[in-house]
């Protein structure tokens, strides 16, 4: 019964969702997956599309605490994990928390803030707290970070390392809608915005639900093996220098547990694994000067691996 209304509570915040994100449901079931995962997401889309837009959309419908950071070239570390600061009246310090303290946070245009600033969300997003002056503060749960960047931009932006890429569970690109889509939006906003009219339709005991249902999502051995072979692909595959590590094998494994538990399957099946696979491992390769050089996309090359692993039969009890 519970699985049940797991999967039931999944379907009613994406409907939810895409009264605000026309046409594009695949990418709302991934970013209701890194919700359910306890992950976070990296939207790498053009400006305009509704990446910004996405995390309030799915924020109302979750009924969280919402914060959102302007990352901008000035913004300091305690600009998002917060402050201590001393009082006068008391003699002691008390700690002032920064914006990064909300459920699902924005973090718009991550990669025009300095390295320095970017590690600060480090701890924040690995391990779901925050160190200030050698004393530890736990973040709320549900935690999601929601960041965004813009691909076509060089100037003025300082791109994000390999350990804060790996933190993120999935990289994901909304892009332009289709016609008819498009047509749907602008006249859906001739006198408000969607945003305006949609109300939760869940709250933070109901996300904690559904990661809990998430877990016990059935994982044959066939689907563990097929997912290892994958991963371990990417380690010896010509234009990759360095492979998936053993988290990237976890992000992909607890991933295909939440897709599969908003799809009202209590076990996951191959197809889980091949259309999540692109989106949770590309941006945990690093690429070879060469392929660099030619701009060869690190999703295609996981597509390419996925396309050419065996896929085992699906089956519910492993």
């Amino acid at each position: 019964m519970e699985f049940e209304h797991a999967a039931a509570m999944g379907q009613r915040i994406a409907r939810n969702v895409e009264r605000v994100i026309v046409g594009k449901p695949d990418v709302i079931e991934r970013a209701l997956v890194a919700l359910i995962v306890g992950g976070h997401v990296l939207f790498e889309d053009v400006p305009g599309v509704g990446k910004t837009m996405m995390g309030k959309a799915l924020n109302k419908s979750i009924g969280c605490s919402f914060k959102r950071i302007q990352f901008t070239p000035d913004l300091l570390p305690s600009d998002v994990t917060g402050v201590s600061i001393y009082s006068q009246k008391t003699g002691e310090f008390s700690f002032r928390p920064g914006p990064i303290f909300a459920n699902i946070v924005l973090a718009d245009e991550i990669n025009r803030a300095s390295p320095r600033t970017q590690s600060s969300l480090l701890e924040c997003m690995e391990e779901g707290q925050v160190t200030v002056d050698g004393i530890t503060h736990e973040l709320p749960s549900p935690f999601l970070v929601i960041a965004t960047e813009n691909p076509i931009e060089y100037e003025g932006i300082y791109p994000l390392p390999e350990s804060q890429l790996d933190r993120f569970l999935m990289r994901l690109n909304i892009g332009y809608p289709e016609r008819e889509d498009e047509k749907q939006i602008v006249k859906a906003q001739s006198f408000a915005h969607p945003i305006e009219s949609i109300g939760s339709v869940a709250d933070a005991a109901d996300v904690t639900l559904m990661q809990e249902a998430a877990k016990h999502i059935t994982v044959s051995e066939a689907i563990y093996d097929y997912m290892l072979d994958i991963v371990r692909r990417t380690r010896d595959r010509q234009h990759i220098h360095l492979g998936a590590s053993p988290r990237g094998s976890l992000a992909l494994m607890k991933s295909a547990q939440a897709l599969a538990l908003l799809q009202g399957r209590d076990y996951v099946a191959p197809d889980d694994v091949k259309v999540l696979a692109p989106y949770v491992l590309a941006h945990r390769l690093i690429l070879d000067p060469q392929a660099r050089i030619g701009a060869i996309d690190a999703r295609e090359l996981v597509v390419d691996i996925v396309r050419e692993t065996p896929i085992p039969e699906p089956s519910p009890t492993g």
